[in-house]
């Protein structure tokens, strides 16, 4: 049995409360950083279920105070007070532990304030502005448990979390629709002569077709800016982080398989996908470590 750092194993419990959240709510994300070591992967967990608590309070709650009221212990927690709750005291033994900044957990929050009161994104940069919020932020957040030394991989890391949210818009584009909210910006539909009706489906035009595939291009671009990062995450980390990376860049491809489905349903990897990518990132792990033998 693993031995944990005596601050991780006296906050047990707390963990354990994140972890349930993380496997619940995110299989690709779980399936991913359950492989790295006890601290870290608990550390990831933590951070999940912040971040998780921040999402649900929009989509599933419509709890505009509670958001408020989510970013006011944050505030309490910055200022050196541990709110009395299993996801505040993981956090506390996290910060304790890596080198974390504060500061990505408001810009989260910030990305969370704009879906609350949503409104669509007119350019390419306002889209990608939003992405940095809700998810490029997300991946300054486990950066530190992923790398000895993060400070030169912060581009990457926010290109890898813009492009993981690029890649949920993608995948959810229909269902978007159906709660009134459409994330590709109202420029681009313009330029493909689209209008906000024809995200209704349940077939995709032609035109709808090519933005699509604008908007993954740009995803796929900053997926491979993100792997540049590789050869810094540390070594125990690497299968972690680029399962994390080639499940979620699978769903574009499985998109593209599946003719473009996502204006009636959402694409998710089978577990047979799932086994595939994940033989693909043993051998690309290989690689690596023969490239620096």
């Amino acid at each position: 049995m693993t031995k944990l750092m005596p601050k991780f194993e006296q906050h047990r419990t707390d963990f354990a409360y994140c972890q349930t959240i993380t496997k619940r709510s995110s299989s690709a994300f779980y399936t991913a950083f359950s492989q790295l070591p006890l601290e870290r992967a608990w550390s990831i967990y933590a951070v999940y279920a912040f971040c998780r608590t921040a999402d649900d309070l929009v989509d599933v709650d419509h709890d505009i105070d509670g958001l408020m009221a989510l970013r006011q212990s944050l505030t309490t927690f910055a200022n050196g007070h541990v709110p009395d709750h299993p996801m505040w005291r993981a956090l506390a033994v996290v910060f304790e532990t890596y080198d974390m900044n504060l500061d990505v957990f408001f810009d989260m929050l910030t990305g969370q304030e704009q879906d609350a009161t949503f409104k669509q994104p007119q350019t390419q940069q306002a889209l990608e502005d939003y992405c940095y919020y809700v998810a490029g932020s997300v991946g300054l957040m486990i950066l530190p448990m992923l790398a000895t030394n993060p400070q030169p991989l912060v581009k990457p890391a926010v290109e890898l979390g813009s492009a993981m949210q690029l890649t949920n818009i993608l995948r959810d584009v229909g269902e978007d629709y159906q709660r009134g909210r459409i994330y590709l910006p109202s420029k681009l539909l313009a330029h493909y002569q689209l209008n906000p009706t024809d995200l209704h489906g349940p077939i995709p035009s032609a035109n709808f077709i090519r933005l699509w595939e604008h908007e993954a291009q740009i995803a796929m671009n900053k997926y491979e800016a993100a792997l540049t990062m590789m050869p810094q995450i540390d070594p125990v980390a690497r299968p972690s982080l680029l399962a994390a990376t080639l499940l979620y860049r699978e769903l574009l491809l499985i998109a593209r398989e599946q003719h473009y489905p996502i204006l009636s349903q959402r694409v998710f990897l089978t577990d047979e996908r799932k086994t595939q990518v994940l033989n693909q990132v043993s051998t690309k792990v290989h690689e690596l470590a023969l490239k620096e033998a």
